[in-house]
């Protein structure tokens, strides 16, 4: 791995059309060594056209993609030997047992056959599928199947790993063991995921691009969305003593931190109050020490914060918007008078 670059993936304004349809429009992002991407997006937004280009089985209308240093377009065979891709549908031949499978597709990837043994032991071991070595492909359930597609994509030890919905149909069982696969990946490969099961890319994933319609949304860390979205934090606490001056102590914790809603509580002399801040560190602490100080009792304290689905449904709400046009466009000048229905 010493002469994979820190970055191994770079994405520059990338573009592919059919037609008249522009489905990725103008991407631009790069991915860091042993990095693990969520790529989020609605039905249609251009998350697998762009994993199609990004592994080289699609050429971009305009734009560069390049893989440790390597530019797809004009190097698609050097760069695929750095990438390890599963998509969605995971095509597997139906007459082949798993290790003969693995075997067969270590040596199309160039694999010595010394080493080829021991790693298809290693990632049968690391995909839980030891058991089910000699076993054929078509007799495999979905969730053995989608994991023989993460063996087969890991097995030449590559740079870069792509994933178009790899918990697609799983129980959940199935889905915390490849969920654990995946996040045993990191820092040694950079890995991109493409997934509907918001959750699991919350719990896997270092950051997260958001597209939609072709173009990037928003991108960052799942807190730093929060606060770029929605652009306050909120805390739940439940407390006695005097809440009419709760408001004024708490500009001494911190200046953005106020009181945004006071209401009783089980009637034992307690209340809720629900406090939002613009601070994007954690002040859970400093409450629980300063409002004692003050003369509260605490009896529960919790920061509350919006799910990845509320981030995820905000950003793409506000790219619509953005793109709706104003109603000088929708009407003409907005003196003159809409025609009656």
């Amino acid at each position: 791995m010493a002469d994979i670059p820190d970055i191994t993936i770079e994405v520059s304004h990338l573009v592919k059309s059919y037609g008249s349809l522009t489905a990725v429009n103008d991407l631009s992002f790069t991915v860091k060594r042993g990095e693990i991407l969520g790529l989020l997006g609605p039905n249609g937004a251009g998350k697998s056209t762009t994993m199609r280009i990004l592994t080289g089985y699609l050429p971009a209308t305009s734009g560069s993609v390049r893989i440790c240093g390597l530019p797809v377009a004009s190097q698609p065979e050097a760069t695929k030997r750095h990438v390890g891709y599963m998509p969605e549908n995971n095509p597997l031949p139906e007459d082949l047992r798993v290790s003969e499978y693995l075997w067969y597709r270590g040596r199309l990837k160039e694999m010595p056959r010394a080493r080829l043994r021991s790693r298809i032991d290693e990632v049968l071991e690391l995909c839980d599928l030891k058991r089910n070595r000699h076993r054929i492909l078509s007799r495999l359930s979905k969730g053995n199947r989608q994991r023989v597609g993460i063996a087969e994509a890991i097995l030449a030890e590559p740079a870069v790993i792509i994933m178009d919905e790899p918990t697609i149909g799983l129980d959940p069982h199935q889905i915390i063991i490849v969920r654990d696969l995946i996040a045993s990946l990191r820092g040694r490969m950079s890995v991109i995921i493409s997934s509907h099961i918001l959750p699991e890319i919350e719990a896997t994933c270092d950051r997260v691009l958001i597209i939609n319609s072709g173009r990037i949304v928003a991108q960052g860390s799942p807190a730093e969305l929060r606060h770029e979205i929605f652009g306050h934090t909120s805390y739940r606490v439940e407390l006695s003593g005097d809440t009419a001056a709760l408001a004024k102590h708490l500009p001494a914790l911190e200046p953005t931190l106020k009181v945004a809603t006071l209401g009783p509580g089980d009637g034992d002399g307690f209340c809720v109050a629900t406090l939002i801040t613009d601070a994007p560190e954690d002040l859970g602490e400093k409450l629980l020490q300063a409002l004692p100080a003050y003369g509260y009792r605490i009896r529960s304290l919790g920061r509350t914060q919006p799910s990845l689905e509320d981030v995820f449904l905000a950003a793409t709400r506000r790219s619509w918007d953005a793109r709706l046009p104003d109603k000088k466009e929708l009407h003409g000048d907005s003196r003159a008078p809409l025609p009656k229905a």
